[in-house]
């Protein structure tokens, strides 16, 4: 097995805001703050733009045989309200990054919750947790080392080229031939740094998704024995990760080390000439000591600059991918306060000439659908694998929306249904019975938060959880490990069967629920369903035709088509294909 390739997510509009606005969009609310912080910083650095001076002051007066006691007191102090002003100002920064991030996950967890189920299913877990964890992060890097570091790094500079220019115009005039004509060259880098960033955080996402294909089978990778070539796939993943990395710290690396040599370079330069110039009496010592103090001083607001841009692509790369996820279609957020007592009567479905494809290779799902659902009783859908019998759920639920035909509940049209509403008038019973990472008591009440705990035992004995109840060290409340782990199937179905009772819907929606259970628990349930048949309206999906075969009504789907409808004794005298699904399934039965 190798890992499927990680699908970038699309944005929905190629043409939208450039990334830097993106990213200053996310900065904007915070701009307050980042202006203190920015001006905090600025002010620690600018006291040491003075210190070149008062050393100029302090070798003037070493040379006039005056106390530099002054001079040097001043420079402490300098030193001193400097180092505060700069720490206070880098606290403020990184406290506000940290802002940035926890909002930017808020919302980007916010969106992902409401993503479409088709935008989700195109993408894979591991890489959409890279996108909320590692690229996030960055943005705290950008904040700080990009957009505040950078703007403060062009203060410092000019404020540095004042003051060498008020020293000596000669000298500034060789430093900068020498730094301008180097940072023309590194300027060439930044591209390459940019495009090896963006590639860098994709393989992070990809690596994420090769890990997490294997931690969603861990057991099945283990009894296929594959364990050697899934560590060898995500191994692969790591080394094209490190690859990427390693081609970013190269293009940063050159980038680097160019900016410090034009600085090397600059006071060789500087010494020579300025050297020069002492030797013929035309320039004081000390200006050239202070001259040289400001040229080493330029390697900070430069060093800052190439940091900052560095951390500002990073950032810009972030902000993309974060927009990715951001413009994928999503579900409106609709506020809704609940079935009121009076509208939780049950509801019946309509199915007119509905047609579904799910937009890939797969041939349609749905070729002109169409039956009936009354209101209240059990309607059972059956078929072979692939006749689109999960796919009427999905349609229900509005994980995807047909594309012709006409699909009612309760007598109106599914796409006049507030979603929110819609969803909360049915359970919906999934054919894999996820459990989550919790308590059991959290498992069960998931779908119903205010159930009491009369409604809850009930749930509890109606689907014959009472044994596993006992049985666990703290009842309801003890933890049932990631996925349900500790659980058996049969009792994963039948937690998710009580979380469906509990949320008493208007219609239930039930895939093969019956598939892990016991002959003596599928009865019973059986027995559970007939039951809540004459209180609402219960859709079940079987394969095994013992748990439907006291449907009032049975609707036997094949290729995407409603093949017939009846009742179990009429398709078993008149429809060949339900006749040989219930012999099959008899013989099997019996052996």
């Amino acid at each position: 097995m190798r890992p499927t390739p990680t699908p970038t997510p699309t944005p929905a509009n190629t043409a939208g805001p450039s990334p830097l606005r993106l990213l200053l969009a996310r900065v904007r609310p915070h701009r307050g703050v980042l202006i203190r912080a920015g001006l905090l910083s600025l002010a620690g650095s600018g006291a040491g733009l003075a210190m070149p001076l008062m050393a100029k002051h302090a070798v003037d007066t070493y040379a006039d045989g005056r106390s530099p006691v002054a001079p040097l007191v001043v420079l402490t102090a300098l030193v001193l309200v400097g180092a505060c002003l700069s720490a206070y100002g880098s606290y403020l920064m990184s406290r506000t990054g940290e802002g940035v991030v926890l909002r930017a996950r808020d919302q980007l967890v916010g969106r992902i919750m409401r993503l479409k189920v088709p935008a989700v299913d195109r993408l894979t877990p591991g890489d959409l947790q890279s996108r909320v964890t590692s690229d996030t992060t960055l943005l705290r890097t950008v904040l700080s080392s990009g957009l505040v570091e950078s703007f403060n790094s062009v203060l410092m500079l000019l404020g540095t080229v004042a003051l060498m220019a008020y020293m000596d115009l000669t000298l500034l005039g060789v430093t900068l031939v020498v730094v301008v004509g180097i940072g023309a060259v590194t300027s060439l880098l930044m591209p390459r740094i940019q495009r090896a960033q963006l590639k860098a955080q994709e393989s992070v996402g990809a690596m994420g998704a090769a890990l997490d294909r294997v931690l969603q089978a861990f057991r099945t990778v283990k009894a296929s024995g594959a364990e050697e070539r899934e560590t060898a796939a995500v191994a692969a993943a790591a080394r094209h990760a490190h690859d990427r990395g390693v081609a970013v710290a190269k293009w940063s690396s050159v980038s680097d080390v160019t900016m410090t040599m034009s600085i090397q370079l600059a006071f060789l330069a500087v010494l020579g000439v300025g050297g020069a110039r002492v030797a013929s009496g035309s320039l004081e010592i000390s200006s050239l000591i202070a001259f040289l103090l400001y040229l080493f001083y330029l390697m900070g607001p430069i060093g800052g600059l190439v940091e900052g841009w560095t951390g500002l692509q990073s950032g810009l790369a972030a902000v993309r991918r974060i927009d990715e996820v951001e413009s994928l279609p999503g579900e409106p957020a609709e506020e809704f306060g609940g079935l009121k007592e009076k509208d939780r009567g049950p509801l019946g479905v309509t199915f007119k000439d509905v047609t579904f494809g799910y937009g890939d290779e797969r041939a349609p799902a749905h070729h002109g659908v169409t039956f009936d659902v009354p209101t209240g009783g059990m309607v059972a859908l059956v078929g072979p694998s692939g006749a689109g019998k999960s796919t009427v759920f999905s349609l229900l639920e509005r994980f995807y929306d047909h594309e012709a035909g006409a699909i009612t509940v309760g007598g109106r049209d599914i796409r006049d249904w507030p979603l929110a509403e819609l969803r909360a008038s049915l359970a919906y019973v999934e054919q894999d019975a996820p459990v989550l990472a919790g308590t059991l008591r959290e498992n069960l009440v998931f779908a119903a938060p205010d159930a009491g705990e009369k409604e809850l035992a009930a749930a509890v004995a109606r689907t014959r959880l009472d044994a596993l109840v006992e049985r666990l060290p703290d009842g309801l409340d003890t933890a049932v490990g990631h996925r349900g782990v500790t659980l058996s199937g049969g009792e994963r179905q039948r937690i998710a069967i009580a979380r469906a009772l509990l949320r008493r819907p208007r219609l239930l929606l039930l895939d093969e629920v019956t598939s892990q259970l016991d002959a003596v628990n599928e009865q019973a349930l059986r027995d559970v369903i007939l039951e809540l048949a004459e209180q609402t309206t219960v859709l079940v999906i079987a394969h095994r035709l013992s748990t439907v075969r006291h449907a009032d009504r049975i609707v036997v789907l094949e290729e995407g088509r409603v093949r017939t409808a009846g009742t179990h004794e009429e398709l078993i005298a008149g429809d060949e294909l339900y006749r040989e699904l219930a012999t099959t399934q008899l013989a099997a039965e019996t052996r």
